[in-house]
């Protein structure tokens, strides 16, 4: 863990590869609200950035366990997304490269951990009432649908 203190997310010199994962379990995701900056106290999918030498399949099932505190089943990718946040000034503040996987918890039993303030399951119908991050909503949408293929 020591090499996450040294790597700069902000004003970075290249960009980050982070994953997150929509976690489905009956008619729920799983959420987390942002412990940390960028969009603290927002809730979004559960993941982190990448460590050298780790695959991204790897380093999601790690952050999942230190977030969460639960192993996870990966299906497969979801999407991938840029998230590129400028500052006032127009430089990069923040830039990451985000693959976002499906995947099914082994336990239900989840408990916040890490950058996480909070961790929990909800409804996919009222995701949108929580104040999320950028494209949440369209990700779980690109879950489900896979998770539509792999069970036809």
């Amino acid at each position: 863990m020591a090499h996450r203190a040294r790597v700069s997310r902000e004003y970075p010199d290249y960009p980050r590869v982070g994953v997150g994962a929509v976690i489905l379990h009956e008619d729920k995701v799983l959420l987390v609200r942002r412990g940390q900056s960028p969009s603290f106290g927002k809730w979004s999918l559960p993941g982190g950035l990448v460590e050298l030498g780790e695959s991204t399949r790897e380093a999601i099932a790690r952050e999942i366990g230190e977030e969460c505190g639960i192993k996870i089943r990966i299906v497969d990718v979801a999407g991938v997304i840029d998230r590129v946040v400028k500052d006032d000034a127009g430089r990069v503040r923040y830039h990451y490269v985000l693959v976002d996987y499906l995947a099914h918890p082994d336990s239900t039993d989840v408990t916040a951990g890490s950058d996480a303030a909070e961790a929990r399951w909800v409804a996919i119908d009222r995701v949108a009432e929580l104040d999320t991050t950028q494209g949440l909503l369209d990700m779980i949408r690109r879950a489900e649908a896979l998770r539509g293929e792999q069970s036809a």
